[in-house]
């Protein structure tokens, strides 16, 4: 694999990441730079393990399947895209929550709890301590690293090296979910679900690439 295509990979792996990320933003009141900065960490850090962990889970079996896994790398990203569509046009979880979220406080900020003078009276969510809980980010973090897993399986498949796009997945994944939340806070939920919808699509693109170059030009 070149760079351009594990690039494409890691971004379409990091739009759950951003989608999730962006919902946290706007569902959180005092949301601030070092929530942002441990929740995008751990997203980085997840993202960049699962494809390790699925790359050398894989090659315990690769020998028996070798004839056929360009076809079974194609279906694991067909399954992850169209996942990632799906998930895109049913409610979330968080949006859930917002919805059934009390109002944001208003009065002057604290030293622990920063600006919240700036935050409207109209808005909804909840706290920090109450939404970004370690447990609450820890279900977040596997939940959105479950494709990278699949995506390490695939390029054990395609016996490709597995360290270097992993760190790259990784980097990317904390580099969209820092932003989503940055966006999140500043925008709301509408281009979250935007970029499932193009992590999606380019995932189901690069397995139809993968499938063809086997066909065609292997």
């Amino acid at each position: 694999m070149n760079f351009i295509t594990v690039f494409l990979i890691a971004v379409g792996l990091a739009m759950d990441a951003f989608a999730v990320s962006v919902s946290t933003g706007m569902s959180c009141c005092d949301f601030n730079w070092r929530h942002n900065l441990k929740m995008s960490l751990l997203f980085g850090i997840f993202q960049c393990a699962m494809p390790i962990a699925g790359f050398f889970g894989a090659t315990h079996f690769r020998s028996y399947i070798e004839n056929f896994d360009h076809w079974i790398a194609f279906a694991l990203l067909l399954l992850i895209g169209g996942k990632m569509l799906w998930e895109a046009v049913i409610p979330h979880g968080e949006k859930e929550l917002l919805e059934n979220a009390p109002a944001c406080p208003v009065e002057p900020g604290t030293a622990a709890v920063p600006d919240l003078s700036s935050i409207s009276a109209g808005r909804k969510g909840l706290m920090a301590s109450d939404l970004l809980t370690a447990r609450r980010l820890l279900v977040l973090a596997v939940a959105t690293s479950i494709d990278a897993l699949a995506v390490g399986v695939s390029m054990a498949f395609l016996q490709v090296d597995i360290w270097w796009p992993s760190v790259l997945i990784g980097l990317v994944a904390f580099a969209f979910s820092y932003a989503g939340g940055i966006i999140g806070r500043r925008i709301g939920p509408v281009l979250g679900k935007v970029a499932e919808i193009a992590g999606g699509l380019i995932l189901i693109g690069i397995g139809v690439k993968i499938l063809l170059d086997h066909i065609y030009f292997s």
